[in-house]
């Protein structure tokens, strides 16, 4: 099912921006190889320009990473619309039963307002210590760990922090966030394609694992922009909006030079768990390239996914083609511009697999089971399951790769010269948002068979390469974007035949 609200569209022109210029930003994020999945650009409440690289499409949903924080934000302007809460609400107050023996002067000053501009006092994330040393008890871990300085004093960007907000809005409401939601956001924007990963106390994350459509993406940032109008009623006060967007704590580092203050989009302040940005706009983002980015002076909205590392490069990108284009009233019409922006956004796409549907050794290597020792992988890799066999199936259109870990086997379809979708997971967990797949693949020399899979929901993809000799197969993976190393162990694996 679609989101059931689609904005108008509009040529660009008519909404004061050159279609030109659109191609230029394309043509920016080409030369610079950005990889981006898609965009959604929205002037005075139109769009105006919209497009996704194929295999991603309007109606998958993709991983957010932080840009779930403004949607949790939301959440939490919403909580304290309805009288659940204040901003200057101490937060040890929330979990009794959860704090630590000693609660520190810091601890008990922590107030509702510091999780949400990220100014908790601490010098490091707390993420690591909620998740990990506290027996799944992530509340119990996130306030175990003494802020060192006073809150309000430093910025400290804090996963523990948003997590802290999801589980209050859940402790006040008996909802979870994406549940407390659904009534009054997703609903009242049309948006119906949403997915929240939980914590093993089946507490929203908050800070990531949201997913939803790049529509839905525009849809929020056209709700700020509106300072919390939607539809002639007031969905979101305007109060929290211009808190939420303003500028609540430096960002910046000590130390932090001229240069980086006129030229970086990280240190220009945080709000209520949005970016202040350079030209007076704001945003949420997450890691890889996940954008809502809201400019009130241009009256303005751009919505990106991505598989992007170099986040800066994308915005610098919009500063330099989309940004400065923006006029006040509308342009000549210029149908040709506009025709040849068209059929561009229509026809975006990642290039296959270049090589050929077959090669010498296929014969003997495919449908054949190779097996790896478990000592060429380390152990401690929580990014990464160990694989401990793989196999490539043969297929009328290409080919399936089918990796077993400890744990499962995962599938992957690659198509010859076109895009494959599937599941990774032949029976996915109900909810479950991460597995959809579309692959693509060619043999790349005689004796090598080069297999690129895209985790379509999420901003990461990976090649393998398979190179075949005798009895044995040399398996390398290499990832776009990744927390940990691009480039996985060069696996050794021998027939088990």
């Amino acid at each position: 099912m679609s989101d059931r609200f689609t904005f108008p569209r509009s040529t660009p022109e008519v909404q004061g921006l050159a279609s030109r210029a659109v191609e230029d930003f394309l043509d920016g994020i080409a030369a610079a190889q950005l990889e981006l999945h898609s965009l959604m650009l929205v002037r005075h409440g139109h769009v105006v320009a919209e497009g996704w690289w194929a295999p991603y499409a309007p109606d998958r949903i993709h991983l957010l990473y932080s840009l779930s924080k403004s949607f949790t934000s939301t959440a939490v302007g919403l909580a304290v619309a309805e009288g659940r809460l204040r901003v200057d609400d101490r937060v040890v107050d929330f979990f009794p039963d959860a704090l630590p023996a000693t609660i520190s002067d810091n601890l008990a000053a922590m107030q509702v307002r510091h999780l949400l501009c990220m100014g908790t006092g601490h010098v490091q994330d707390t993420v690591g210590h909620m998740t990990t040393d506290t027996d799944d008890d992530w509340i119990r871990g996130a306030l175990g760990v003494p802020p060192e300085q006073a809150p309000g004093s430093v910025f400290t960007y804090n996963q523990g922090a948003t997590f802290l907000l999801s589980a209050i809005v859940q402790k006040l409401t008996g909802q979870t966030l994406v549940d407390y939601l659904q009534p009054r956001l997703f609903a009242p924007l049309g948006i119906d394609r949403t997915y929240w990963q939980q914590n093993p106390q089946g507490i929203n994350l908050g800070y990531i694992g949201f997913h939803t459509t790049t529509g839905a993406i525009a849809r929020l940032g056209q709700l700020y922009l509106q300072r919390g109008r939607w539809a002639g009623k007031q969905l979101l006060p305007a109060t929290w909006v211009d808190a939420a967007s303003a500028h609540q704590i430096d960002s910046a580092t000590p130390g932090t030079t001229p240069g980086e203050h006129q030229n970086s989009d990280w240190v220009q302040g945080y709000g209520y768990q949005f970016w202040r940005c350079r030209h007076d706009a704001y945003r949420g983002d997450g890691a890889f390239g996940q954008f809502c980015l809201i400019m009130p002076e241009q009256d303005a909205v751009l919505a990106i996914t991505a598989g992007e590392d170099d986040m800066q490069a994308v915005l610098d990108q919009v500063w330099t083609h989309l940004l400065p284009a923006m006029v006040d009233g509308p342009l000549a019409d210029d149908p040709v511009a506009h025709a040849q922006l068209a059929d561009r956004l229509a026809n975006l796409a990642f290039a296959t697999v270049s090589g050929r549907a077959t090669a010498p050794a296929a014969d003997a290597a495919l449908g054949r089971t190779y097996r790896f020792p478990l000592d060429q992988q380390p152990a401690d890799d929580r990014a990464q399951p160990r694989i401990t066999a793989a196999t490539v199936l043969a297929e009328p259109d290409g080919w399936t790769l089918v990796l077993d870990d400890e744990t499962e086997s995962r599938r992957y379809r690659c198509g010859y010269g076109r895009w494959l979708d599937g599941r990774a997971v032949a029976v996915t967990p109900p909810g479950d948002a991460s597995d959809a797949t579309s692959g693509s693949g060619a043999w790349t020399a005689d004796d090598t068979l080069t297999l690129h899979v895209k985790l379509v929901e999420t901003p990461h993809s990976a090649t393998f390469t398979c190179l075949f000799v005798d009895d044995m197969v040399e398996l390398t993976t290499r990832w776009n974007v990744s927390f940990g190393p691009l480039k996985g162990p060069t696996l050794i694996g021998h027939c088990a035949d």
